[in-house]
C-alpha cells in the first residue's frame, strides 16, 4: 500500500496589479500541472504593493488559493481586519504583540489529513516585535497535537535569522519558506530532520520590475537617498512559488521544487 502524501503549493509575495493578474490567470493551470492538493500564497502586498483587500481576499480563493499568509504590511489596509478576526485561512504573523487583530496559525484540512499553518515575522532589520523563534516553538508544539505536517512561512528580511529559523526547527514541522525579500532563492533543500527549507520564494508579482517597483523610482531613490514612495510596476507578469511533497504520516518533506511562471499579460 502506497504511503500517503500532500503535495502543497506555497505562492510567494503577490506584488500588485501584476502579481493579481498571475494568479488569476495561471494559478488554476499550475494546480493541475502540479497536481497540488492545497494552495497557500503570502498576499501582503497584493493592493498595490501595501496590504490586501477583502476583495482581492475573494478573489483569491476563487481562483484556487485556500491560505492567505502575511507579514508587515497586512496592517496598511483596516478594511481587511474584521476578515482577520473572522476567517481562520487568512494569517498575520504569530509573533505580533497580543491584543493586535487576527491570528498567527491554524489547521486546514487536506487529502493526506490536517495541515498546520504558521506564520511568523523577522526581526533583524524589521520591526523589533516578539521573539519568532520561541513563538514559533510554542505553536509547532501545539500544532503537533493535532498534526505532523505543518509548514511555515517566515516573513523576513535577513537569510541568517532564516536559515537559523529553519534548523532550529529542522524535524518538527515540514517546511519553513522564506518571504518578504521578492527575489526567489536558489537554495532549496531538504535539511537532515526532514524540513523542507528555502530563504526566499519570491514574488508572484512584475517581471519588469525592482522587487515588483518602478525600476526608475527604484534608481531616484538610490541616487538621492530621498523617501519616495515605491510604485508597482505594470509589465508582464510571474508565478513563483514552490512545491512542497510531505509524507502525509510522519509529516516530513519528500522534495521542494522551485517554480517560475511567466505571463505575458
Amino acid at each position: 500500500m502506497a504511503e500517503k502524501t500532500v503535495a502543497a503549493l506555497f505562492l510567494g509575495d503577490i506584488c500588485g496589479q501584476p502579481g493579481c493578474r498571475a494568479v488569476f490567470i495561471g494559478l488554476k493551470q499550475l494546480i493541475k500541472e502540479y497536481r497540488a492538493d492545497v494552495v497557500l500564497a503570502n498576499g501582503e502586498n497584493a493592493d498595490d504593493g501595501f496590504g490586501i483587500t477583502p476583495e482581492l481576499v475573494y478573489r483569491l480563493e476563487n481562483s484556487g488559493v485556500d491560505v492567505i499568509t502575511s507579514g508587515n504590511h497586512i496592517w496598511q489596509k483596516h478594511d481587511i481586519y474584521h476578515l482577520l478576526e473572522s476567517r481562520n485561512n487568512i494569517l498575520r504573523p504569530a509573533n505580533y504583540p497580543p491584543k493586535v487583530p487576527g491570528k498567527g496559525a491554524m489547521v486546514i484540512e487536506t487529502k493526506g489529513g490536517p495541515l498546520g499553518v504558521i506564520n511568523l515575522q523577522g526581526r533583524q532589520s524589521m520591526m523589533a516585535i516578539d521573539c519568532p523563534f520561541r513563538t514559533g516553538r510554542e505553536l509547532v508544539e501545539q500544532l503537533r497535537q493535532k498534526t505532523r505536517m505543518i509548514i511555515v512561512d517566515f516573513h523576513a528580511e535577513q537569510s541568517e535569522e532564516k536559515e537559523a529559523l529553519a534548523v532550529y526547527l529542522d524535524g518538527k514541522v515540514s517546511a519553513v519558506l522564506g518571504t518578504h525579500t521578492h527575489v526567489q532563492t536558489a537554495d532549496e533543500r531538504i535539511l537532515p530532520n526532514g524540513t523542507a527549507y528555502i530563504t526566499d520564494v519570491g514574488m508572484t508579482g512584475p517581471e519588469h520590475s525592482v522587487i515588483g517597483s518602478i525600476p526608475e523610482l527604484s534608481i531616484e531613490r538610490q541616487l538621492t537617498q530621498m523617501p519616495l514612495r515605491s510604485e508597482i510596476a505594470d509589465t508582464s507578469t510571474m508565478i513563483n512559488a514552490v512545491m512542497v511533497i510531505m509524507d502525509a504520516q510522519t509529516g516530513k518533506a519528500r522534495s521542494i521544487q522551485r517554480i517560475c511562471k511567466r505571463y505575458s499579460v
